[in-house]
């Protein structure tokens, strides 16, 4: 696979989708670390946790909201 498009940040949907087919392709084809399509990959794979971070925050659980849970064993 030729690697000489230009990587642009991903900034909507169909970058997105795009940049998450071109992952697909890298990861079947198994590049070695430090080689063109390895380190493709990487950036890719970097760009897409970025994206993926603004556009679909996860906000952690609030523990004073979670159930307790007994420490007792049941007899």
């Amino acid at each position: 696979m030729p690697v000489s498009m230009e990587i642009k940040p991903i900034r909507d949907e169909p970058a997105y989708r795009e940049a998450l087919q071109e992952i697909t392709v890298l990861m079947e084809t198994d590049p070695a670390l430090g080689t063109p399509e390895g380190d493709r990959l990487d950036v890719l794979a970097t760009l897409v946790e970025a994206y993926e971070a603004r556009t679909f925050p996860m906000d952690l659980p609030d523990p004073a909201m979670s159930k307790p849970r007994s420490t007792s064993s049941p007899s």
